[in-house]
């Protein structure tokens, strides 16, 4: 068990790390970014009993909502490796390939294209948005790097360990 959460974080948060660096550089780039700000925003009204808002950056900000929406991020990246071990199994920690990782990194564009767009007020997959294409684009470029995130940092582990 130990073992499995050790792993899970580290490899889970190494390629969300490099899934926020793939991110930079695109919006250096000119191109739309995550804004972690909303989806704390978003976070912390759900306890609130807050689920669906008609646009997330209407609803009144929530205190720590950054802080919030940055601390989700990192633990959603470490649940999708947990989800990744728990499928493959510890052994593919111990000699990763890249195909488990990238069934999984391109899986987790399914959460925010079904469930955090159209609770956020965006539809699902953005179709609200006017730039949605883009933002699909660019989405679908993010969460392929996020796989293959996770397959390099679970070799980093591999290696380590």
């Amino acid at each position: 068990m130990l073992e499995f959460l050790l792993k899970s974080i580290l490899i889970g948060a190494g390629a969300t790390a490099i899934f926020d660096l793939w991110v930079k550089l695109l919006a250096a780039l000119g191109l739309p970014g995550g804004n972690w700000t909303m989806g704390g925003r978003w976070f912390a009204y759900i306890p609130r009993g807050k689920l669906v808002h008609d646009g997330i950056a209407n609803s009144p900000s929530l205190p720590n909502e950054t802080a919030i929406g940055w601390t989700m991020h990192y633990v959603t990246g470490i649940v999708f490796a947990a989800a990744l071990i728990l499928i493959w199994g510890l052994d593919w920690t111990r000699a990763p390939t890249i195909g488990p990782a990238l069934v999984v990194g391109m899986s987790t564009i399914l959460l925010g294209w079904c469930v955090m767009s159209p609770c956020m007020g965006g539809g699902i997959a953005g179709q609200k948005r006017p730039d949605r294409w883009t933002v699909r684009a660019v989405q679908l470029s993010n969460h392929f790097v996020f796989g293959l995130g996770l397959w390099v940092c679970a070799l980093v582990v591999a290696a380590a360990t």
